[in-house]
């Protein structure tokens, strides 16, 4: 994948570099709140159980603020180098399909904007969900999905249905015009070229949780 920096034309990001991304975020942006302007990468590899010496590649792969000898990295120029990298600085709307307790969970959680999504409307089959507001955001009919789409120009949908309603959630979403999809249902879709699904099985975590729970408590 090639994604524009600061200290590259074009540089080449591996998944693993991506996915280390919102941690150094978070950790840049912890130290921001108390106050600290400048972190040395020795700090950030310590917090994530990394090297400095992987810290200061990554970052240099996304960032144009360099560290400086005894201060470290300016803190709040990394911040915004960092989001704006990741997409944050430019909040995209999204909406979820399926209003149960997964689904009411999103529409009420507010932290995804820091991440820079936001989650403007629920959608349902249930007459009885279908007008209410959860959040302050709408519950609307599934029919409503395509016009919604369009009017709002939405590129991301949250499926949070049984699995049983995935692929048909699935086909209806990319007929309305969404180009990414975040898949809670544990079911693989089929999706044409050109639309991004990315899975997160809860049961799986949990299964493996479990196992690594049991195992451990196996060896005491």
């Amino acid at each position: 994948m090639i994604h524009r920096s600061p200290n590259h034309e074009e540089a080449d990001v591996s998944k693993a570099t991506l996915s280390r991304m919102p941690a150094y975020l978070r950790y840049l942006k912890e130290e921001s709140v108390k106050g600290v302007e400048y972190v040395a990468s020795a700090a950030i590899a310590k917090d994530m159980a990394v090297s400095a010496v992987l810290v200061r590649k990554d970052l240099a792969l996304v960032s144009s603020v360099a560290g400086r000898p005894r201060l470290g990295f300016e803190v709040n120029g990394l911040i915004a180098d960092i989001e704006k990298f990741l997409g944050y600085d430019n909040v995209s709307d999204a909406l979820v399909v399926g209003v149960g307790g997964l689904g009411r969970a999103f529409l009420g959680y507010e932290g995804f904007k820091n991440y820079g999504l936001n989650i403007v409307a629920g959608f349902d089959v249930d007459p009885r969900l279908i007008g209410t507001e959860i959040s302050q955001k709408p519950v609307l009919s599934m029919d409503a999905l395509s016009a919604f789409v369009q009017q709002r120009n939405i590129n991301i949908g949250i499926i949070t249905v049984p699995k049983r309603a995935a692929q048909e959630v699935c086909d209806r979403m990319i007929e309305a015009g969404l180009k990414a999809i975040w898949n809670f249902a544990s079911v693989k879709l089929n999706v044409p070229n050109g639309v991004i699904v990315r899975y997160e099985d809860l049961a799986a975590s949990l299964a493996m949780l479990s196992g690594e729970l049991f195992n451990m408590l196996e060896k005491k």
